[in-house]
């Protein structure tokens, strides 16, 4: 691809990824405080696992984007600091948009350039934008499930669900 088609692509999935921002939000606010441990089986994450995944890995993969180079994995242990779902939503907000718009700013010729994540792929920035955005829903999509065994409310994610028809 040219730099301005790769640049178009960009645009496109920024805005994307800026729109599901929105939506992991909703989706973090409605995360009972009461049962973090939740986790369907041994092998999940619990909720508070999910919610510390998504915050550290979001603003990890666009960072890494932005730098041109993948560093290890963010812990998402307690050291991490993220305790609560309001813990996440504070640094979601403040360090999402931020490392997005690192990413904005770059060209298209930058995002064109093939980034080694650790020695299990290679491909170009543009390619790892897209990446990003289908590892933060996914996970959400995770989260999301977890909610009515958590003793939560599934929040309108791409339409009303079963707890918000009729607000």
């Amino acid at each position: 691809m040219a730099s301005n088609e790769v640049k178009a692509v960009a645009d496109f999935l920024i805005a994307d990824f800026e729109n599901e921002m929105q939506t992991t939000l909703r989706v973090f606010e409605a995360v009972p405080n009461g049962r973090l441990d939740y986790q369907p089986a041994a092998k999940s994450k619990t909720g508070l696992g999910l919610v510390r995944h998504i915050t550290l890995e979001d603003e990890w993969i666009l960072n890494c984007i932005a730098n041109g180079a993948f560093t290890n994995p963010p812990d998402d242990s307690d050291a991490c600091g993220i305790m609560t779902p309001a813990d996440a939503i504070a640094r979601y907000k403040e360090n999402v948009p931020a490392a997005l718009g690192r990413v904005r700013a770059m060209s298209g010729e930058q995002l064109s350039k093939s980034i080694d994540l650790l020695g299990l792929m290679q491909m170009p920035g543009i390619n790892f934008l897209a990446m990003a955005v289908k590892h933060s829903v996914h996970h959400r999509g995770q989260l999301s499930s977890y909610l009515r065994p958590m003793g939560g409310k599934v929040p309108s994610i791409y339409g009303p669900t079963a707890d918000t028809r009729g607000q």
